[in-house]
């Protein structure tokens, strides 16, 4: 930087040195937005909505706090699903596949940011069934998201290729996200089988996607920053 020919630094360049990040550090904020993620979608699902949907009344009047903090919880989750995208865009960003991938995760985060409007309507409702129309709507926007994210899982498998334990659970997972989003909007009777999707769909889920968080925490990134040295 010569500053007595009166030459100014290049504000992009400037970015560029200080946020180029190597391989292995987008994969640590990959693994880590993932944990984020998975924490905070346990409370938000299991803690709040399962408490709106089997005592909708009570839970908003005698524990209004806690659903706000499950709306803001679902907006951590898709926040830090940005990230994610973001970092895994950068780190197989040579990937044909790589861009569609993105694409498909970041509509399942804008769906669900959206989907929280449904839910903070709840906070002041006051009859059950105002509150599990609210839920339902919400619920809803969630598959429709959970669709285009199995479409994510299935190209990341893809595009990962190895290690093929978590490839195959990813693309099961991505498979079985799209059956059950299906079989919610073919069914009528999909209630009688709901225990048997959520199985089908948590197993390889919770295997794949926290083997891959592990992964991107403890390997990712290493091969590439090998290369890069």
């Amino acid at each position: 930087m010569n500053l007595k020919e009166g030459k100014r630094p290049s504000y992009a360049l400037y970015l560029n040195c200080n946020f180029n990040m190597n391989p292995r550090q987008l994969s640590i904020i990959a693994g880590l937005s993932y944990l984020v993620i998975f924490f905070a979608a346990i409370f938000a699902n299991f803690f709040v909505l399962e408490s709106l949907l089997a005592a909708p009344l009570e839970t908003v009047q005698q524990n209004n706090l806690m659903v706000r903090f499950g709306a803001v919880a679902f907006l951590a989750a898709a926040v830090f699903d940005v990230v994610v995208a973001w970092a895994l865009y950068l780190l197989f960003k040579k990937h044909p596949l790589t861009n569609l991938s993105t694409y498909f995760r970041i509509m399942h985060a804008a769906i669900m940011g959206i989907a929280v409007f449904a839910l903070m309507l709840t906070v002041s409702l006051t009859t059950a069934a105002e509150i599990l129309k609210q839920v339902e709507i919400f619920n809803i926007m969630w598959l429709i998201g959970l669709f285009f994210f199995g479409i994510h899982l299935i190209l990341l498998g893809r595009i990962l290729q190895k290690p093929f334990f978590i490839v195959f659970f990813l693309i099961l997972a991505g498979m079985m996200y799209l059956l059950d989003t299906a079989a919610h909007f073919l069914l009528v009777n999909y209630d009688e089988y709901s225990s048997i999707f959520l199985t089908l769909v948590a197993i390889p889920s919770v295997i794949g996607e926290m083997s891959l968080a592990v992964w991107l925490l403890v390997k990712g990134g290493k091969s590439a920053l090998k290369e890069l040295k």
